[in-house]
């Protein structure tokens, strides 16, 4: 019987499986579990708990599980084999903290996830503690930002102190489902991996190491509740007896050791050699590249992590992508196919009218208090086509704007995401960024997961086909959807990239080109 393989992703808002057949390259079944329709009883909003105060977004973990076992039951209700899937690897949302006892109960009962903003003081404290933002990203390779689990831990031991005196184990999202499906509280394995983990502002993607000062910082004894690192190419053990007898799962099935989203969308766009950059338009805006050597920013703005097959992955990251794009689509009652013609109204470069898209803060630049800034509107520019116009172009230049700290200069730019499947998205990337811009189909970060999955088990059966193999036939261009640079436009944005970076450099203090110099020129162009 022909090997099956499977991913999970474990996202903010939803819960995706897929399973493949790489012998015959198709992709067999996909499921998804969306958290708010389909777990109602669980009071989510966009994934999080609703009703927690400013700036707190957490999640039940039980949620996840629930959702993971609704997928895994409908898949044998599909007329999926489940007893061929060989090796299982999970995606899942990066920076989440879950704390578990000893005995494999949840030491505190919701999770908080990557966007939450209430750790801001615990940021200030570990940076303070280890003598500055340089000394930081010196120990860790990474700035202490809201998003990531460090000041989380240091959250909860201040805020819940007992709770963080019961948790044995603090874990990130999908070390948590790796756990429960290698058995849970009857053995399953506590590990983390080397991507997850370089996320976490604890542990140096580049060094392989905890910091101790950081350590020290939060808890001398923290150690004690950190599970070893083992590798992202390996697997770390079987499924549980028991889930395997509930969804008539193999026992020999392996459990891949997983990753977050971000390793797993790069690898499921063909993102595993350098000079591909991905893009995901979603909750939130992410670009990364694969790199061979770690990549560490002085600025703490890129986020140095480890990728999902040895190597580096240098990875930005903006709050604020899919917000202002739904609120216009709402505001203005537009579907996304009007939404495209409208903004096909207004010119490229938008006569210099400019937003900066920072509605619920900034994680790039790291903005946590941020609010959005409008420059050039007149009176009656506050109408559909401009707006629409503004809120685009305006995301796409706060993403640039981050990426120029990147060091690639991208052959292709992958796109995935919901909003990779609008031609004025595609457009505008391509655009701004200079350079061919493709969507990717399928799956994204759950494709990913499977497609490691496979490789992770065909390695360790002893047939080392390369990832390039493995993936090949999963990774398909949307090649209708490619757009290139258009010439005609060239100027234009190269002057609004200039207006953008001078507004935002001048919101933080930083000294600059003068915008309103930069607009007339764009004017006279």
């Amino acid at each position: 019987m022909e090997a099956l393989f499977a991913g999970l992703d474990v996202s903010t808002q939803s819960c995706k499986l897929v399973v493949i057949d790489v012998e015959n390259g198709s992709v067999l079944h996909v499921d998804r579990v969306e958290y708010d329709r389909d777990l109602p009883s669980y009071g989510t909003e966009e994934g999080a708990v609703a009703g927690l105060g400013e700036g707190v977004s957490e999640s039940d973990p039980r949620m996840w599980i629930e959702a993971v076992e609704i997928l895994l039951e409908r898949l044998s209700e599909a007329g999926v084999p489940a007893d061929r899937v060989r090796c299982i690897s999970v995606s899942g949302q990066q920076h989440g903290l879950v704390a578990l006892t000893a005995d494999g109960d949840l030491a505190r009962p919701r999770a908080k996830l990557w966007n939450d903003f209430s750790t801001a003081e615990e940021c200030r404290v570990l940076t303070e503690a280890v003598g500055g933002p340089e000394a930081m990203i010196e120990e860790v390779g990474n700035s202490q930002r809201t998003g990531y689990t460090a000041p989380k831990i240091l959250h909860l031991r201040r805020h819940e102190p007992e709770a963080y005196a019961h948790a044995s184990t603090l874990f990130v999202v999908h070390n948590y489902i790796n756990w429960y499906l290698t058995g849970g509280a009857d053995g399953g394995v506590r590990v983390m991996e080397p991507g997850d983990t370089s996320g976490m502002a604890l542990w140096h993607p580049g060094t392989g190491r905890w910091s101790r000062k950081v350590i020290e910082a939060i808890d001398p004894k923290l150690p004690e509740k950190l599970p070893p690192v083992r590798p992202a190419d390996q697997t770390i053990g079987n499924v549980g007896a028991n889930l395997a007898a509930r969804f008539g799962l193999s026992p020999d099935c392996r459990i891949d050791a997983g990753a977050g989203d971000n390793m797993y969308g790069a690898l499921g766009t063909g993102n595993f050699e350098p000079g591909i950059v991905t893009v995901s338009l979603g909750t939130s805006g992410t670009a990364c590249t694969v790199l061979d050597e770690p990549f560490i920013d002085p600025t703490g703005e890129i986020a140095a992590y480890c990728d999902s097959t040895g190597r580096y992955l240098p990875l930005l990251c903006v709050s604020n992508m899919s917000n202002g794009y739904n609120a216009a689509l709402e505001r203005f009652e537009l579907t996304h196919e009007e939404f495209d013609s409208l903004v096909l109204s207004a010119p490229a470069g938008n006569r210099g009218r400019v937003l900066v898209p920072w509605y619920e803060g900034e994680r790039t630049p790291d903005l946590p208090h941020a609010a959005p800034l409008y420059f050039g509107f007149g009176l009656a520019d506050f109408e559909p086509a401009t707006l629409c116009r503004a809120v685009l172009e305006g995301h796409v230049l706060n993403l640039y704007e981050g990426f120029t700290r990147m060091p690639v200069t991208p052959d292709e730019i992958r796109l995935t995401g919901g909003l990779a499947n609008s031609s004025s998205w595609c457009q505008t990337i391509a655009d701004v960024f200079r350079a061919e811009t493709v969507p990717v189909r399928g799956e994204g970060a759950a494709l990913g997961a499977a497609i490691h999955a496979a490789w992770v088990w065909y390695v360790e059966t002893g047939d080392e086909r390369p990832l390039a193999d493995v993936a090949g036939p999963f990774v398909v261009l949307d090649e209708d959807r490619r757009r290139r640079p258009d010439p005609r436009y060239r100027a234009a944005y190269g002057l609004l990239k200039r207006i953008y970076r001078a507004l935002a450099g001048r919101a933080r203090g930083l000294e600059g080109e003068d915008p309103f110099a930069l607009r007339r020129d764009l004017l006279a162009l």
